[in-house]
């Protein structure tokens, strides 16, 4: 079900980049905006890792340096047949973790030293189990496409936004051909609204896929419920210096604040509904 919701969300940030190109400048502008995401896609498909890797500070980290980290990881990729990815320290006391990369033979993961320091190693488990999650399910690259696709829309109604104000509001006939100025000129404003807010939906799904998927990889959620829990209450704590980019894809947005409209606009469904969840899940012991 949350696949097809993913699927349901892409599909309508495709439609509404295709849309916005159309009514900006018709067969063209479709073309247009068509070829912004393919362009905007081929970047985020090829360096969105390194670009994240770079923007939190993270550095290789060795097995002699972080045993415990490659121990545990070695252990859960072998469980989920799949590459040990790249790992890396991002030395920053807030407790974090991210995965990246557009595919498992490309994938790394990313952790604070305030994560190493702060997890025991049923947490730790939990927590790299979810990022594995992420790598298996590609959602580093389903990410990056919804990423890309927002950042096109929201481009191109800049573009058009712009347009209207140098290029006039059209004469009579442009008035009735297109709608009117006005109704142009509200999409133009509100397509990049809707644009964020799709985006937003995909992330959220993709978490919850995560938090279920790592609980099953390891055979129960306890891990990873604790380790959420832990999380929640030390990033109310420690700032982590990170760019808003990357802090989309960590196990907890760092920076929360408990201002007005945070949940609507997080990159995460509430810490509380995923605890919830997890704790609700039933999982059939392996055999």
């Amino acid at each position: 079900m949350k696949t097809l919701k993913t699927a349901f969300l892409l599909t309508a940030l495709t439609l509404l980049l295709l849309f916005i190109g159309q009514a900006f400048g018709g067969r063209n502008g479709m073309t247009l905006a068509l070829g912004a995401a393919v362009v905007m896609n081929g970047v985020a498909y090829f360096y969105s890792d390194k670009i994240a890797l770079m923007s939190s500070g993270a550095r290789p980290t060795s097995r002699e340096e972080s045993p415990r980290l490659y121990a545990v990881m070695e252990r859960l990729a072998a469980k989920a047949n799949l590459p040990v990815p790249k790992l890396y320290l991002i030395p920053q006391a807030a407790p974090n973790a991210f995965a990246t990369g557009r595919n498992p033979q490309h994938a790394s993961v990313a952790v604070t030293q305030g994560l190493m320091e702060l997890m025991d190693d049923e947490e730790l488990e939990g927590v790299i189990a979810h990022e594995l999650s992420h790598v298996r399910n590609y959602d580093i690259l389903t990410s990056s496409i919804a990423a890309t696709l927002a950042g096109a829309i929201t481009w191109i109604a800049h573009i058009g936004r712009w347009g209207m104000m140098f290029g006039g509001m059209g004469g009579g006939r442009d008035r009735d051909r297109n709608g009117g100025g006005i109704a142009a000129l509200l999409m133009l404003i509100l397509a990049p609204l809707a644009a964020l807010l799709l985006q937003l939906g995909i992330s959220r799904q993709r978490e919850y896929q995560a938090d279920a998927s790592g609980a099953r990889m390891v055979g129960h959620p306890y891990g990873l419920v604790r380790a959420l829990e832990k999380l929640g209450a030390y990033n109310q704590q420690i700032p982590m210096n990170i760019s808003p980019t990357t802090s989309a894809l960590c196990i907890v947005a760092p920076l929360t604040s408990r201002e007005l409209f945070t949940s609507l606009f997080s990159t995460h469904p509430p810490l509380a509904d995923r605890i919830a969840r997890l704790q609700a899940m039933t999982i059939a012991p392996s055999r």
